[in-house]
C-alpha cells in the first residue's frame, strides 16, 4: 500500500521538540506490564528512526539527535504478512522486528507523526502467565482454535482468542456462529484426537488455565428437547474421557506400554518432547516402575525439591506406561514443575534442553543418597598421574552425589589450561550431565542483492553472491565483481525499505549488520573523469504529490526505488540533475510527442521517452527491481540520451525543456520532511549522499509511467543455479570441535596462580569416561548483538554402533559403544516453532514418533534430519546394567558454551 510520508493519520503541528518528545516517552517506554492493558506494536526500523532522531539512544551522550533522520509517520508495513488483511507476519521476534509501547506512549507518538494512511494499530493485550510464579507478556499472536458443532464435527470454523479469554467467551463466540439460542442449554468439549474429549466445565476458566493449544479442535454440544445429549451417542462409540486425578483419557483398547501421548498445555511440547525421551530411557524407568525411588527419596536436601519433583515424575511414568492410555495430560508434573523453576511456570515456548537438564538436576538431588554432603576441598593436579587426579575427583564427586541419575548420566571430563606466560599447567577433572557439542560454522553466507547498473537503459539485475559469514561490505563488491564486472570501488551498497535508504553502507561495515530479510540494492556509480572535477553523490527519491492542500510532506507519498546520481560539483543546478534524472529513468518513462511538451535538447541524443518509475504502493519493487528503476521520480520530459554513467560529466547542460513534469525538494534522508526549497539558476551546495525528491503530480505520473517497466529486471544466473545442499556435518566432526584446543577470550581469562593475575590461556576439553546413558545436546541456537540464529545444518548421527572409545582419553578406558534410543527434535526457527521425539520402545524395540498427544510408527530412517537437537545414546557392553566403576567408567561431556 501507499506510505503517506510526513502526514499519515496524524499532524506534525503539535509536535514538541525533541527534549520534550525525549522527557515524555522515556518514563512510558519503560512502563510495567500489567494485566488487561493494551500495548501497540511498532516496526523496529521506524522505532530507531525516530530514536536516532530525537537522540534517545544511550551513545548519543548530548541528546541532541540527528535533524535529518525524521521518521515520518508511524509505519508498520514491514511487520504484515499480507498487506491487504494487515495480518502479521509468522515468528516475529521482539526487538528484533517491532518493539511495544503502552498506550499512551502510542497516543502520543501518533498524535505528534500521525500513521501511514490505512494502517489500523497493532493493539494485544497483556496477559497473565504462570502457575506459582505469575510472569506478565504481551500476547502478540492470538490463539487459534477450530469450533464445530457436535453434529458436523467435520466442519471446523478457526477463530482466534486471547489466553485471557475465558471458556464462557468461546461459548458466546460459538453460540453466535453457530445460531445457538440463548436458552438452550450447551455444554463445550475439547477433541484430543479423533475419537478422544474432555468436557471444558468451567466456563470461568481462562483458555490457558483450560490448557487449550494452537489448533485445538473444540466442540460444542446442544442439549436434546428430550433432556438427553448428543454426546451420549459420539461418546459411546468407543471414544476416550476424562478420567480424573491425572487428566489421563482411557482408551477403550489397551495401547502398548510407553507408546502414551502427552497432551499440549500450550505451547509445553518442548517439555513433551523431553519426557518423551527420558521416558524411553530403560534403566530411569525401571528404576521408577519398580519404585525403587521410594526408598531413597531425600526430602531434607536444600537443593532439591523435598521430593516432589521425583513423585510427580514416577507418577508421570507410571501413567505413560501402564498401557491403559494412549495419551495423558501432564498438568500435575507442569504444575511441580513450574513451582521449583519458575522460567518453566507459563505458557511461552522453551526449550527442550534446558528442561531436560533442570528434570536431571531436580531429579538427582531429590533421590540424592547422601544425606548430609561434606565439604571437600579442591587440589590441583600438581603433576600427579590423570589416573590418580581422575580417580579422586569420581570419589569427591560421589562423596557429595550419589543417585540414579549420576549412575545412568554423569561422566567426567578432563580440562586443560596452559599459562601463554609462564606456561603453568592446569588440569581438572569435572563431572557432566550431558555432553553440549558446538556444530562448526558456516565459512560464508548467502546473500541476494540487485545490481542497479549505471546505464539507464540496463534492467537491474539480481545475483546470488556468496560472502563470508563474518566478512565486510568490500566482500559483497568483490564477490559481485565476479558476477557482474562491476568494478567493486564503482559500488555503493544500500539497504532499501519502504521506497527510501534506510541504511547506505561504508565499505569496512560488517556483513553481520544485514539482516537475511533487508533488501540489498548495490548501486553502479561512475567514478569521476581524469579532469579533477569534484563529484557529489545524491540519494534521489520519487514523491506523489496529494490532493492535500499543504506544501509540506504531508501531501507526499513515496514510491518507486530510489536513485544514486553522481553529479559534478560545479554541476550542481536544477538544470542539470532535471536532465540527469531524465536520462537514469528513461527507460520506464514514457514521454509524449516531443514538440506538445517540451522543445528539443539541444544535447546530443533525442530525447528518451522512456522513464519508468515504481508504483508508491509496490513494496515488492524494493526486492526485486532494481534500484534505478523506481527510484527517481519521473525524470524531467526529455532526457538527452548520454552514453555515460549515471555522472554525465562530460556532457552539455540540457536546456530546460519548456513543461517540466517533477520539481527538486532538498529532504531529509528518509524521505519523508523537507529541510528547504531548491532555487533555480544557482549552483546547489549540497553534500555527499544529500537527499533530494522529485514530486510529480498523480496525473503526470499516471500518463508518463510505465509501470510494468518500472518493475521489470532480470535474473542472473546464479539466480537460477540450485543452491548446493546445505553441508552436513558428522557427530565426529562436533565431538572433535569440542575436544580441539582453544585460547580464552579477553573477557573470560583464567587466573594463573604462578603469575598471580589473569591470562589469556590455552584451554582443552578431553573425555576421560563416559556414562550408561550419554545426552549429547547439539548446540544449534546462536545470538550476536544483531541477529539470533539457528543452525539447521544437518548432523549425521548412527543409529547404531556409534564408537566413542577413539575419543576417551583414560588409557585403561574400556570399550564405548553405544546404540541412540531417543531424539529430541526442534522445528523452525529460535524462540517459536515445535518439539516432537523419536524413541526406541524397549519392550518391542521399534521405533516410534512422539508429537504432543500422537504416537505413530517410524522407521529408521526417518530420524536423522536438520531437526535433531538432543539425542540419547545407551552404552552397548555388559557393564550398562550394573552400576559404573570408578573414574574410568564414567565419562565426560560437558557443557561449554
Amino acid at each position: 500500500m501507499a506510505a503517506a510520508e510526513g502526514g499519515g493519520g496524524g499532524g506534525g503541528g503539535a509536535r514538541p521538540d525533541t527534549t520534550v518528545q525525549r522527557a515524555e516517552l522515556g518514563p512510558l517506554l519503560a512502563t510495567a506490564l500489567k494485566p488487561g492493558e493494551s500495548w501497540y506494536l511498532v516496526d523496529s526500523r521506524w522505532f530507531k528512526q525516530w530514536k536516532k532522531y530525537v537522540g534517545f539512544d544511550s551513545w548519543d551522550m548530548f541528546g541532541v539527535g540527528d535533524p535529518g533522520l525524521f521518521p515520518g509517520p508511524i509505519d508498520n508495513s514491514g511487520l504484515f504478512g499480507d498487506p491487504e488483511t494487515q495480518s502479521l507476519k509468522e515468528h516475529l521476534i521482539d526487538e528484533l522486528d517491532y518493539v511495544l509501547v503502552p498506550t499512551e506512549a502510542w497516543n502520543k507518538l501518533v498524535t505528534w507523526y500521525g500513521c501511514i494512511d490505512g494502517q489500523q494499530p497493532i493493539v494485544r493485550k497483556v496477559v497473565e502467565y504462570g502457575l506459582f510464579v505469575k510472569h506478565y507478556k504481551v500476547e502478540v499472536y492470538l490463539l487459534e482454535l477450530k469450533l464445530c458443532e457436535s453434529s458436523d464435527p467435520d466442519s471446523v470454523i478457526s477463530c482466534h482468542f486471547s489466553k485471557a479469554d475465558t471458556v464462557a467467551t468461546i461459548e458466546k463466540e460459538m453460540r453466535k456462529l453457530f445460531n445457538i439460542p440463548a436458552e438452550k442449554e450447551t455444554r463445550l468439549w475439547n477433541r484430543y484426537m479423533s475419537n478422544t474429549y474432555e468436557q471444558l466445565s468451567k466456563l470461568d476458566s481462562t483458555v490457558q488455565d483450560a490448557g487449550l493449544y494452537q489448533g485445538q479442535v473444540v466442540l460444542i454440544e446442544v442439549k436434546n428437547e428430550d433432556g438427553t445429549w448428543p454426546g451420549q451417542h459420539f461418546l459411546a462409540k468407543g471414544s476416550g474421557f476424562v478420567c480424573n486425578s491425572y487428566n489421563c483419557r482411557d482408551s477403550a483398547s489397551l495401547s502398548q506400554p510407553g507408546l502414551c501421548g502427552l497432551s499440549n498445555l500450550g505451547n509445553t511440547c518442548f517439555m513433551n518432547s523431553a519426557l518423551q525421551c527420558l521416558s524411553n530411557t530403560p534403566p530411569l524407568t525401571d528404576y521408577f516402575l519398580e519404585d525403587k525411588y521410594e526408598a531413597e527419596i531425600n526430602q531434607n536436601n536444600p537443593l532439591g525439591m523435598r521430593g516432589e519433583i521425583a513423585e510427580a515424575y514416577a507418577e508421570l511414568i507410571k501413567q505413560i506406561w501402564s498401557g491403559r492410555q494412549s495419551h495423558v495430560a501432564p498438568r500435575m508434573f507442569k504444575t511441580q514443575v513450574g513451582r521449583f523453576a519458575p522460567q518453566f511456570s507459563g505458557y511461552q515456548q522453551q526449550d527442550s534442553q534446558e528442561l531436560l537438564a533442570f528434570l536431571l538436576d531436580g531429579l538427582h538431588e531429590d533421590l540424592n543418597r547422601v544425606k548430609k554432603k561434606p565439604y571437600l576441598e579442591l587440589k590441583d593436579a600438581n603433576g600427579r598421574l590423570d589416573s590418580e587426579v581422575a580417580k579422586e575427583a569420581w570419589e569427591n564427586h560421589r562423596l557429595r552425589n550419589d543417585s540414579i541419575i549420576v549412575d545412568i548420566f554423569h561422566g567426567l571430563f578432563k580440562s586443560t589450561l596452559v599459562c601463554p606466560k609462564c606456561s603453568k599447567v592446569s588440569v581438572t577433572f569435572d563431572p557432566f550431565c550431558y555432553l553440549t557439542l558446538p556444530l562448526p560454522l558456516r565459512r560464508d553466507r548467502l546473500m541476494e542483492v540487485t545490481l542497479v547498473y549505471a546505464d539507464p537503459q540496463h534492467r537491474p539485475v539480481q545475483y546470488w553472491v556468496v560472502v563470508p559469514m563474518m566478512g565486510a561490505i568490500s566482500d559483497l563488491c568483490e564477490s559481485l565483481f565476479k558476477l557482474s564486472g562491476v568494478p567493486a570501488e564503482n559500488m555503493v551498497v544500500t539497504d532499501v525499505y519502504n521506497h527510501r535508504f534506510h541504511k547506505i553502507f561504508q565499505m569496512d561495515e560488517g556483513l553481520n549488520h544485514i539482516m537475511p530479510k533487508d533488501d540489498i540494492f548495490v548501486y553502479e556509480v561512475c567514478k569521476p573523469s581524469e579532469d579533477g572535477s569534484e563529484y557529489v553523490t545524491l540519494s534521489v527519491y520519487f514523491r506523489e504529490k496529494t490532493m492535500r492542500q499543504s506544501s509540506n510532506t504531508s501531501g507526499t507519498v513515496l514510491f518507486g526505488q530510489p536513485l544514486l546520481i553522481s553529479v559534478p560539483k560545479h554541476k550542481l543546478t536544477v538544470d542539470h540533475l532535471y536532465s540527469v534524472v531524465l536520462e537514469q529513468i528513461s527507460r520506464y518513462v514514457k514521454l509524449p510527442l516531443a514538440e506538445e511538451y517540451s522543445t528539443p535538447c539541444p544535447d546530443k541524443g533525442t530525447c528518451n521517452g522512456s522513464n519508468g518509475v515504481v508504483e508508491g504502493d509496490i513494496e515488492e519493487m524494493e526486492h526485486q527491481d532494481g534500484g534505478q528503476e523506481g527510484k527517481e521520480k519521473l525524470a524531467e520530459v526529455d532526457p538527452c540520451h548520454s552514453e555515460g554513467c549515471m555522472q554525465i560529466e562530460s556532457a552539455r547542460d540540457l536546456q530546460p525543456c519548456k513543461k517540466q513534469h517533477f520539481t527538486f525538494s532538498l529532504v531529509n534522508s528518509s524521505g519523508t520532511s523537507e529541510i528547504s526549497s531548491i532555487v533555480e539558476g544557482k549552483i546547489l551546495k549540497l553534500n555527499a549522499f544529500s537527499a533530494l525528491a522529485i514530486d510529480w503530480d498523480s496525473d503526470t505520473r499516471r500518463l508518463l509511467f510505465d509501470e510494468q517497466e518500472a518493475q521489470a529486471f532480470e535474473k542472473h544466473g546464479s539466480m537460477l543455479q540450485p543452491q548446493k545442499k546445505k553441508a552436513v556435518v558428522a557427530l565426529r566432526d562436533c565431538i572433535e570441535l569440542f575436544t580441539t584446543m582453544e585460547t580464552l577470550g579477553e573477557h573470560d581469562p583464567w587466573y594463573c596462580p604462578n603469575c598471580k593475575k589473569h591470562q589469556q590461556a590455552t584451554k582443552k576439553f578431553d573425555l576421560w569416561s563416559l556414562p550408561r546413558i550419554l545426552v549429547v545436546h547439539l548446540k544449534r541456537f546462536s545470538y550476536s548483538r544483531y541477529w539470533r540464529d539457528k543452525l539447521d545444518t544437518v548432523v549425521e548421527f548412527p543409529i547404531r554402533g556409534l564408537n566413542m572409545s577413539e575419543f576417551v582419553c583414560d588409557p585403561r578406558a574400556g570399550s564405548y559403544v553405544y546404540d541412540l534410543i531417543a531424539v529430541s527434535n526442534h522445528y523452525g526457527a529460535m524462540g517459536v516453532g515445535h518439539y516432537t521425539a523419536y524413541a526406541k520402545n524397549k519392550v518391542n524395540d521399534k521405533w516410534y514418533y512422539f508429537d504432543d498427544s500422537s504416537v505413530s510408527v517410524a522407521s529408521e530412517d526417518q530420524i536423522v534430519t536438520k531437526a535433531a537437537y538432543v539425542l540419547f545414546y545407551q552404552r552397548r557392553n555388559s557393564e550398562e546394567h550394573t552400576a559404573p566403576s570408578p573414574p574410568q567408567e564414567e565419562c565426560d561431556g560437558m557443557d561449554t558454551n
